[in-house]
């Protein structure tokens, strides 16, 4: 006997008559008829091939195999209700696992910044972070909601893209770097300089420059340091290896401190955007609502830079933190 849909109803009718001690009983809680659910069970016995009520006109007795039977039907239905109440519990209450994919540098300098006050505020709320640069697919990756910055939304008819933080990014170098050379004015003055970029996906650097008249001009670099990890970059560029193009929040406090200087002046690029990015609110459940909503209440388009202005501190104390790991390791391993 092969189990289908029709069956797993004759399955409950079974357990309901046997529980509710015969036909009549379990016309009323079903509200099903009596010749209806003897019928079904005939059917069900038929299928079987073998008998599991012994029917009299006063009472019903189970067999041998018919209390067999009725054992597993009983431990289907309560695990069937058992799924029931779970799937319940989630959609009245933030609880379970979220699963977020966040770019390296945002979760060093937003992220990490925001979340424990969402840990705190939903604490049956358990947050698997994957930290990668890479474009994860969300559907074979298993994740329900993905931090993304570009320029421009993503798109895609099967996701739903909600528009964060907004910042601003510009070309630095280190004093000292441009003391050097004569301070470029024009995209062409750029090839005097080494340049360091983050990887791109087709292998090509190009910085898309604005300049103050608002025309565009597209300069392509060969850079010299390339890495994900754009701690990295800025202390590169601090050290005066070369010139990169950084966001606010990884260049702000140095050039107020006057540790970094902008190059070309007056000249820009399209401003970067932070997205959220996720399959759909349609059945989404309570815990990845309540992480949408509560990125959405951190780092509103509009309010971003106020509720995170401590970021570019951030990114000085994670850079010093690097930095000391990574005199640490190199001390270590000459000790050793």
């Amino acid at each position: 006997m092969k189990i289908d849909s029709h069956n797993l109803n004759d399955l409950m009718y079974f357990s309901q008559v046997v529980e509710h001690g015969g036909f009549s009983a379990a016309e009323r809680v079903l509200g099903i008829s009596k010749s209806r659910l003897s019928r079904r069970l005939t059917e069900l016995e038929a299928s079987l091939g073998v008998r599991l009520l012994q029917r009299s006109t006063r009472k019903l007795a189970l067999t041998e195999a018919g209390q067999l039977f009725y054992q597993h039907c009983q431990a289907m239905l309560s695990e069937a209700q058992a799924a029931v109440n779970v799937v319940q519990q989630l959609r009245s209450s933030p609880r379970g696992t979220v699963r977020v994919s966040v770019p390296v540098t945002i979760s060093q300098t937003i992220l990490s910044t925001i979340l424990p006050e969402f840990m705190h505020r939903f604490p049956e709320v358990r947050v698997v972070m994957r930290v990668t640069n890479r474009v994860v697919d969300l559907f074979e990756d298993s994740i329900d909601v993905a931090l993304r910055v570009r320029s421009d939304p993503p798109e895609n008819a099967n996701i739903v893209v909600r528009p964060l933080w907004r910042t601003e990014q510009m070309l630095v170098g280190a004093p000292s770097l441009l003391q050097q050379n004569a301070p470029p004015l024009t995209p062409g003055d750029l090839n005097r300089f080494e340049t360091l970029d983050v990887p791109t996906s087709d292998g090509r650097h190009v910085y898309n420059l604005i300049s103050p008249d608002g025309t565009r001009h597209a300069h392509e670099h060969e850079p010299r340091l390339v890495t994900a990890d754009l701690m990295t970059i800025r202390e590169a560029v601090l050290a005066g290896v070369g010139i990169a193009a950084l966001p606010e929040m990884m260049y702000g406090a140095a050039l107020r401190a006057g540790q970094l200087s902008p190059v070309m002046p007056g000249w820009s690029f399209p401003t970067p955007q932070l997205y959220a990015v996720f399959v759909s609110r349609q059945g989404m459940v309570p815990a990845v609502r309540a992480f949408v909503d509560y990125l959405v209440e951190m780092l509103d388009p509009d309010e971003g830079k106020h509720i995170i202005g401590e970021c570019p501190e951030r990114a000085e104390k994670a850079a010093a933190q690097a930095s000391a790991a990574r005199a640490s390791s190199a001390v270590s391993a000459a000790v050793s």
